[in-house]
């Protein structure tokens, strides 16, 4: 990597104490584990909004697809000051390079998914996005995002914080300028990677990329973009993994005697079985690599897609 990632986080999962009672949600995956690789870029929209701490508690009210924000006991509406503050907050962002956001579950101004919106007589009507995060989402729709509350379930972290390194990765290629060359190594070394997310996906990328200089080369950034980030929010399955796996043991077929061939294949087929995680065949992948210099595999960011201090892989 060039430069830091910066990801943008609700500041309470910091340890902040800006809640509306003063308290904060510190999450310690966020501070201890992957504070340790990137700039967090804090966030809290209704401090900085200006509505102090302590304040009263607010919900989601009216039309789930455009809610208001509401004080809970007063009905008094700050909708108006929070989409005010937040446009002059998301043009302070855009200049930050975010690699991802991580929100605050059910906030009614930060909750990603699934926050309560309230009905006249205060009963939930259905849910609806954060008034900020709403609206960070549709300025910035391919950068990855998610939050603490969904973080828990290993899956989906470790979706997450693959989708905010490789969207590094993708940003450090063009540092020193776009050539379709670079895209072309690009691509050839997230095959692995893009196909344990999206077959369709990866054949797409790959005709655009044959095309070549038959097509502008700044439109073929832009739609080889949108199409590797939209992979990546596809998770990844046992099913896929194994796919990825058996294609690269056959780049070994001049190397691997008998009895390697037939123990990398038992190794995978215990992972299909789920009897041990996705981190045993990987790291048998990564010796064989190794020991034989495996000129095509060793370059795929499939193998290592992330540090593997944060044991991501552990648990998949």
């Amino acid at each position: 990597m060039d430069q830091v990632i910066k990801i943008g986080v609700s500041s309470c999962l910091l340890g902040n104490n800006v809640r509306y009672n003063g308290s904060h949600a510190r999450s310690r995956f966020v501070t201890d584990v992957l504070g340790e690789y990137v700039q967090f870029v804090p966030v809290c929209p209704e401090v900085e909004a200006g509505l102090g701490i302590p304040r009263p508690t607010m919900h989601l009210k009216g039309d789930p697809a455009n809610p208001r924000l509401v004080v809970t006991k007063t009905g008094q509406d700050h909708t108006d000051l929070m989409v005010a503050w937040a446009r002059k907050r998301l043009d302070a962002l855009a200049a930050e390079n975010l690699c991802g956001f991580i929100f605050k579950k059910n906030s009614p101004s930060s909750g990603m998914t699934r926050v309560k919106v309230f009905g006249p007589n205060r009963q939930p009507i259905g849910f609806g996005s954060g008034i900020f995060a709403g609206l960070f989402m549709q300025r910035f729709p391919l950068i990855p995002v998610e939050e603490d509350g969904r973080l828990h379930d290993p899956r989906l972290r470790e979706n997450f914080i693959e989708q905010i390194f490789t969207l590094k990765r993708w940003r450090d290629s063009m540092t020193h300028g776009r050539q379709m060359g670079r895209l072309v190594a690009f691509h050839t070394n997230n095959k692995m990677l893009i196909r344990a997310h999206s077959e369709k996906h990866y054949r797409a990328m790959g005709k655009l990329v044959a095309r070549g200089k038959a097509h502008p080369l700044q439109e073929s950034y832009r739609e080889y973009e949108q199409l590797l980030l939209a992979a990546l929010r596809l998770k990844t399955t046992i099913r896929k993994h194994t796919n990825v796996m058996l294609h690269m043991l056959g780049y070994f077929k001049k190397q691997l005697d008998a009895d390697e061939k037939q123990e990398m294949l038992e190794i995978i087929e215990e992972y299909r079985r789920e009897y041990v995680p996705l981190i045993v065949p990987l790291t048998l992948f990564n010796h064989y690599v190794r020991k034989y210099d495996q000129a095509y595999l060793k370059n795929q960011t499939y193998l290592k897609p992330h540090p593997t201090a944060l044991k991501l892989r552990n648990h998949v």
